[in-house]
């Protein structure tokens, strides 16, 4: 019955603890490129990939209190995780592009690295889009396409820092 493709109990721990571990590294992430705002805010590079962290934390997060919400059925969940990662995937795509246009840190600018993120947030409208139609598969490809998304942008946070500190030390030698 297509009513029961999304069976909420069985996957209300999975939400909780990717929703909370997603809030909880957002805010960490935070606070880290706060501490560098500066430095971020002057390259588009850096400017972008904080923005597409964040705003991939912000998706993940939100996907996951959607589907913590009552009365959610497989459509409209499928819809509202449709829309998220469309959304989120299009900051993620149009950031790099921008990055490009506006000359930002070539060596930080990795086209493996978008069509990576890329596929993970067609992975989520791919499997959002079949759990609309009714089939279980296209829940199990989206939440495992946001699994696969968080050590990601893990590790694009972790590059951002790591690009700053290159930009701190090249200022501090120069002064």
């Amino acid at each position: 019955m297509a009513s029961d493709v999304y069976a909420r109990g069985e996957w209300r721990d999975f939400f909780v603890m990717v929703g909370g571990g997603t809030a909880a590294l957002a805010g960490l992430v935070f606070v880290a490129m706060s501490l560098n705002l500066t430095i971020i805010a002057q390259d588009a590079t850096h400017r972008n990939r904080a923005i597409g962290t964040l705003t991939g934390f912000a998706s993940v997060f939100a996907i996951c209190a959607l589907a913590l919400l009552g009365d959610q059925t497989h459509l409209s969940l499928g819809i509202e995780w449709l829309v998220v990662a469309a959304i989120a995937g299009s900051i993620y795509v149009l950031g790099y592009f921008d990055a490009v246009r506006s000359g930002g840190s070539s060596a930080a600018l990795s086209l493996g690295r978008v069509l990576f993120g890329t596929a993970c947030y067609l992975s989520q409208i791919v499997g959002a889009s079949l759990l609309i139609a009714a089939h279980v598969e296209g829940l199990y490809l989206a939440a495992g396409a946001i699994v696969v998304l968080i050590p990601y942008m893990i590790s694009g946070a972790w590059l951002l820092l790591v690009g700053v500190h290159g930009e701190q030390v090249e200022q501090e030698a120069t002064k």
